[in-house]
């Protein structure tokens, strides 16, 4: 069978519902508070460490699932999908109501699934590849990272572009699949790119702004946004490694 060299198909560029607000001012956030608990720079150290976490956890997952259990995207593809999409809604809609635990346990369990999705792209391109546009794709991100962290700009009014144009290159996406336009597969990719490299930079802007504004009021809260924010970045990287992938990755014969 051939494997999509895209394991999310379409739902790689499902971005969870932002909690925090997309317009040019800060809006109040469920999380927050004004007796804070914990600094800005506590706050995006915890959430680039569960991030990384994520993302260790998922690769993990790929290449197991690649080395020993190289059938279950046939059988098990579908269902994974769903699972992910279900996990993203949970900790999306769901975290004011859970416990700090369970938003840990939610955000485990999404990396561990997105893994085994994520094993369909050995299959299709060279393991030297991958990792090479793994990290080119890390510098990426992490330039965005650091210029929304270190930017003295409130990057708030740019949320709502960033959005119009992920909704547009979904809706680009849909269409494909029926007129599979290579072209059209290219320019999506390319723009793409460019979107989840701005919205990793506004994702970083947004925690560090309410952190310092707004303060959080207990540990708990303190946890639940890091596990959010968290979230956010990892599918920002994932999108833009994937997307990546489709220029520099070296598919096998």
């Amino acid at each position: 069978m051939a494997y999509n060299d895209d394991p999310f198909g379409n739902t790689n560029d499902f971005r969870a519902p932002d909690n925090f607000g997309d317009t040019g001012t800060i809006n109040a956030n469920p999380f927050v508070g004004t007796n804070a608990v914990t600094d800005e720079n506590g706050v995006l150290t915890n959430v680039f460490k569960w991030m990384g976490i994520g993302l260790g956890i998922s690769a993990i997952a790929a290449l197991g699932s690649y080395q020993f259990l190289p059938n279950i995207m046939l059988v098990a593809y579908i269902p994974l999908i769903i699972i992910e999409l279900i996990l993203v809604l949970v900790l999306s809609f769901g975290m004011q109501k859970m416990s700090t635990g369970a938003c840990k346990a939610c955000f485990i369990a999404y990396s561990i699934v997105n893994g085994l999705t994520l094993s369909s792209i050995f299959f299709v391109y060279e393991i030297g590849s991958i990792f090479v546009t793994f990290f080119i794709a890390a510098g990426m991100f992490a330039v965005a990272a650091l210029y929304g962290k270190f930017t003295k700009k409130n990057l708030a009014s740019m949320g709502t572009y960033l959005i119009m144009g992920l909704f547009g290159i979904i809706v680009a996406s849909i269409v494909n699949i029926f007129i599979q336009n290579s072209m059209l597969d290219f320019m999506i990719s390319l723009i793409g790119i460019a979107i989840f490299i701005g919205l990793t930079a506004y994702d970083v802007n947004k925690i560090r702004e309410y952190s310092y504004q707004y303060g959080l009021d207990t540990k708990e809260q303190a946890n639940k946004v890091v596990i959010y924010g968290a979230l956010s970045l990892y599918l920002d990287f994932i999108n833009i490694f994937l997307k990546l992938l489709r220029f520099l990755g070296k598919r096998k014969n």
